[in-house]
């Protein structure tokens, strides 16, 4: 700002005049001076508009700024939003999975219960019939050793 400069160079040839003695006051060319402080006034309209550009420029930003601000506020507030919301999703899905799981697990674990035994039962069964199969075999053997043609003779007259 050349009003600035031009009032700190009055204000700097004021401080080194030379004082006249015994008082306050000092010796200033009243030409230099008087074309300092005309320079400096000219300037200050000039100045003045720079100056009330700059304040609107910067009020610009500001608002622009705060605007922007808001903005990204009010993005980064729904994005955590729907993290959250996506977040309790996600748990609520891996909650439901591992009832599945546990539930299939469940019933896995008593159908295994029932086929070991139904199988248990089925070979039970198949052991006694596997049993008397033997004993009847043995018997039948029994007799075909030990018996003679009257034994076998004297069975027919009986089944008779």
């Amino acid at each position: 700002m050349d009003s600035i400069e031009k009032l700190n160079t009055a204000i700097a040839m004021i401080e080194e005049a030379r004082g006249v003695p015994l008082s306050a006051s000092c010796v200033v060319h009243r030409g230099e001076m008087l074309e300092i402080l005309q320079s400096a006034r000219d300037f200050l309209p000039v100045d003045f508009l720079s100056a009330e550009a700059i304040l609107q420029d910067r009020d610009r930003i500001i608002d622009e700024g705060r605007n922007s601000a808001e903005a990204m506020i009010a993005t980064t507030r729904e994005d955590v939003s729907r993290m959250i919301e996506q977040t309790s999703i996600v748990q609520a899905a891996r909650d439901e999975a591992q009832r599945i799981l546990d539930d299939a697990r469940a019933i896995a674990e008593d159908e295994r219960r029932e086929v070991e035994a139904y199988i248990d039962a089925r070979l039970a069964t198949l052991e006694v019939i596997l049993n008397k199969t033997l004993d009847a075999v043995a018997r039948g053997r029994e007799r075909l050793e030990g018996a003679g043609d009257n034994d076998v003779l004297s069975q027919l007259n009986s089944d008779r």
